[in-house]
Order: C-alpha cells, then sequence, then structure tokens
C-alpha cells in the first residue's frame, strides 16, 4: 500500500541529518556518479603524501574509506555534529579533526601539507589552500558544478537569475586557482541525472544539503510539497541534474 504524504513528512522530518552519508536515499533516490572515481582518485593521492588535509571533512566518511593514510591527517569541519561524528570516525584511523568555520585562515601553517583534498566543499578559498602547500604540493577537489540540481531549486524558488546559475562554474574555478600561484594540471565535469521517487527523499535531501533551499521548512514549503508528493504518484520519480567537476592543482616550485 503507498505511504500518504502525512507518513512520508513525518518520517524525512525526524531522520537524522548529520555527516554526508546519503545510505537513508537508498530505494528512494538515484544519483548517477561522476565517471572519474573521486574516492579511488584520492586514495592514490594519499598513498603518496606525507602530510594531508582534507576540507569541510562532512562526517569524514570519504576520507575514512582511503585505503592507506599518511603519517600525518588532518580533518577540518565547521558544523558541530559533523565534527562530533568526523571524530568518532577518524579518530581511531589516527586522523585529527579540528572545528573550523571556513573562513580564512585556515588554522595551519604555511607549507604544512603536500596534499589538500576538499569533496564538494561549500566554499573554496584559493590562497589559503596555495599558503598551506608545500612547494610542488596537490590540491585535488570533486566539487559542485553551476546550477546543480536546479530543476529541484526552482520548483521551490521559481527561476534563478543568470549569475546564480553560473556559480561555480569550473573555469572560474581555474583562473582563480591560478591568481593564487596554482597551476590547474587536470579539469573535468560532467552532468548526471539524479531522480526522487518520494517527496520524503526530497525533503531529507533538502534538510541535509542545506544551501540549495535556503532556510527549507516543511511548514514553509506545505503546498509545494503536497503537489510534488502528487505529481510523483501521478508521474513517478521527479527528475533533476547534479554538475560535478574535477580539479587537481599543483603549487609552483
Amino acid at each position: 500500500m503507498a505511504r500518504t504524504f502525512e507518513d512520508l513528512v513525518a518520517e524525512a522530518e525526524t531522520v537524522p541529518v548529520e555527516g554526508w552519508d546519503f545510505s537513508w536515499l537508498e530505494g528512494r533516490a538515484t544519483e548517477q556518479r561522476p565517471s572519474w572515481g573521486y574516492q579511488r582518485m584520492m586514495g592514490e593521492r594519499m598513498a603518496r603524501a606525507s602530510a594531508a588535509l582534507d576540507i569541510q571533512t562532512g562526517g569524514g566518511e570519504v576520507l575514512a574509506g582511503v585505503p592507506k593514510l599518511p603519517p600525518l591527517v588532518v580533518a577540518t569541519e565547521s558544523w558541530p555534529p559533523n565534527v562530533a561524528k568526523a571524530t568518532r570516525v577518524l579518530h581511531p584511523l589516527g586522523a585529527v579533526v579540528v572545528q573550523d568555520e571556513d573562513e580564512p585562515p585556515l588554522p595551519f601553517a604555511a607549507g604544512a601539507f603536500d596534499l589538500v583534498v576538499s569533496r564538494h566543499p561549500v566554499t573554496v578559498w584559493w590562497e589559503e589552500i596555495a599558503r598551506v602547500l608545500r612547494p610542488g604540493g596537490t590540491y585535488f577537489s570533486q566539487q559542485v558544478g553551476p546550477a546543480s540540481v536546479f530543476e529541484l531549486v526552482e520548483y521551490f524558488l521559481g527561476p534563478q537569475p543568470e549569475e546564480v546559475r553560473r556559480r561555480r562554474n569550473p573555469d572560474d574555478a581555474r583562473r582563480t586557482a591560478e591568481a593564487a600561484g596554482l597551476e590547474v594540471v587536470d579539469l573535468r565535469s560532467e552532468f548526471l541525472r539524479t531522480e526522487f521517487f518520494d517527496v520524503g527523499a526530497v525533503i531529507y535531501f533538502l534538510r541535509k544539503v542545506i544551501w540549495m533551499v535556503p532556510g527549507f521548512t516543511v511548514d514553509q514549503y506545505a503546498d509545494r510539497l503536497r503537489q510534488l508528493h502528487d505529481r510523483i504518484e501521478s508521474e513517478g520519480p521527479f527528475v533533476a541534474h547534479t554538475a560535478r567537476f574535477l580539479i587537481e592543482a599543483r603549487k609552483r616550485t
């Protein structure tokens, strides 16, 4: 028997959203993955590093999946529930977790790391990344590209202006990285299909990825959520497209 709108909302409003683990969405949403395999590529670079920094680690899940960590590993995170989770996950592996507000400066000395990584950073402070890298060191990151999941964003917020739609453009990332003294050695981008099979999956996603619809609450968008529930029930999954890009940059010697 199909679950009611009220049942789906009640469940999605109460499920915990700390960390960066989306396993709760299994069977309720799908997201096509980029072809390059970020975690595998990050693991290869971690295995060669001596001191590494993971910026905005979330709950530490991605870093914890690396087969071989360097002798020195530090992770930063700003959101207190994620800091607590990352500490539980990463401390047993020998990694140090530092609470940091994601504002410059990074709380580390210049040239402290030969590898800096970040998966889906909210903000990228290129000059700080360049500062904490040793000469010849590498920044490696998978990032959210322009207008990602905007079918869902614009369903709730309406059409977005062009300057908002083009934010997080990989060409802008290249220019800013180079201006900070880094040489971009790899830059790739892909658009990937995402499907939401019920309104509960949408609520969970927007509670977790809080910058998509800022200030999102079920009460505020109750009418649109009910309309979305009816649409999914009659037409099938809500389809959106995520934008991802991979960037690797090296500090000049």
